[in-house]
Formats: C-alpha cells, sequence, structure tokens
C-alpha cells in the first residue's frame, strides 16, 4: 500500500492518547479510536507511522496491532485472557527441569531458581518444582492469587503479559517482566536456557537463530510497549 499521509502527531483526546495521520486520529481494526493511556505509548505508536516509506509495510506496525489487541479484543472479555494466562502458570517451564544427575539440571538451577524465587515472593506464593515431563498440577490457592493479581493489570499490560508469556511458555518470566526493575533480555535469556542449551550442545544453524533472534525482538517490543503503557 502506499502512504497515504504526510504529517504524524500526536494528541489528547477524551483523557488518553492519540495518534493523528493528517490530523485525522487513528482507530483500531473494529472501528474504536486507538486510545491509549500514556504520552510514552502514543509516541512509540507514532514511530511506528513516521518511520515508514512511501511503501506501507503491514509487518512494520507491531506495536500498533498490540493497542489494538487490548483495546478490541482483551478489554472485550479480560476474563477469557485471565484463564488463558493462568494455564501456563500450571506448565510452567521454568518449573519443569531435568533430572538432578543431569549437567542441566544444575544450570536450571543456578538460572531458574533465582527468578522462580523472587516470583514467589512478590505474589505470595509457593510453585511446585518437577523434575521430568510428567504434569504436576499447581494449587489451586497458588493459582488463584496469581489470577487475582493479574486481574488488577490494565490492558494494555495484560497484551503484552499474553504476548511474552507465549513466547517464554512461562507465566513466571512474562509477570517478572512487568516488575519495574525487569530486565526483559535477561529475562528472555533464561526462559531460552534449555533452546540454547541444546544449540550450544548439536550445534546451530543459520535458520534456527534467525527465528530466536525474532523471538527475542518480539519479547523485548511487547516488554517495551508494556512498560510504556504503564508511563
Amino acid at each position: 500500500m502506499k502512504r497515504f499521509y504526510s504529517d504524524v502527531a500526536t494528541r489528547q483526546h477524551e483523557g488518553a492518547w492519540q495518534v493523528t495521520l493528517d490530523g485525522r486520529g487513528l482507530k483500531t481494526v473494529r472501528g474504536a479510536p486507538q486510545l491509549v493511556p500514556t504520552k510514552a505509548l502514543v509516541e512509540e505508536l507514532a514511530k511506528e507511522w513516521d518511520i515508514e516509506g512511501e511503501e506501507l509495510d503491514p509487518r512494520g506496525f507491531p506495536l500498533r496491532d498490540m493497542a489494538d489487541y487490548a483495546l478490541d479484543v482483551v478489554a472485550a472479555d479480560r476474563e477469557a485472557l485471565l484463564d488463558k494466562l493462568i494455564a501456563y502458570a500450571d506448565t510452567d517451564t521454568l518449573l519443569y527441569r531435568a533430572d538432578p544427575d543431569e549437567p542441566l539440571y544444575a544450570r536450571q538451577q543456578e538460572v531458574w531458581e533465582p527468578i522462580t524465587k523472587t516470583f514467589e515472593a512478590a505474589h505470595g506464593v509457593t510453585m511446585k518444582r518437577v523434575s521430568g515431563i510428567m504434569h504436576t498440577a499447581q494449587d489451586e490457592a497458588a493459582l488463584t492469587t496469581i489470577r487475582a493479581s493479574m486481574s488488577d493489570l490494565d490492558d494494555f499490560s495484560l497484551a503484552a503479559l499474553e504476548t511474552m508469556t507465549s513466547l517464554a511458555a512461562s507465566l513466571t518470566i512474562g509477570l517478572s517482566a512487568l516488575e519495574p526493575d525487569a530486565d526483559p533480555l535477561a529475562l528472555w535469556q533464561a526462559a531460552s536456557l534449555e533452546e540454547e542449551w541444546q544449540a550450544d550442545l548439536w550445534g546451530r544453524d543459520e535458520e534456527a537463530e534467525e527465528r530466536r533472534a525474532k523471538r527475542t525482538a518480539d519479547f523485548e517490543r511487547a516488554a517495551r510497549f508494556a512498560k510504556a503503557a504503564r508511563g
């Protein structure tokens, strides 16, 4: 598609912020005004439109798409998303570890255990660690507490949390990335520990490295979106 606008700006509107193209406020895919809660986030959204050339690349608007998702989907049914997210806590990657006699186990303990303990302390829960791949259900009380904590998040943070959690296969990682002092890249590297372990053991190939790089960028972008949305 040809670029159809000249001027990209932002404005305050109805107590929120909105990107404008040639003075016209943007709308979501479903036709609602694309109103976001902070100046920091609207500036991130405006950048996507501003850096486009004469031909618009639909892949160049991941933050816009996340904002639309928050407004059109998350806001319409928060409970459905909370149900989806809490399911990750019951199969969380960081809780499923190798057998204690395997070399990988020591590395998982070194990297994952501090993150898990910090998460438990932040949410006032205790999570079950599992050696092997057999599913072990987490305590319902812990899951209820975590779900209640997520229910306090705004729609934009929840949209970002879904992206980060699904990429990491870990709600522990996703929620940890929302903390004010979080290091998203370090958390993503922790989530990728097993994949990196196998790559170091068996070798790397170009396509797999490209996929890993894309997923890393997607995770960091979602973390940046959440941080901007929370000001």
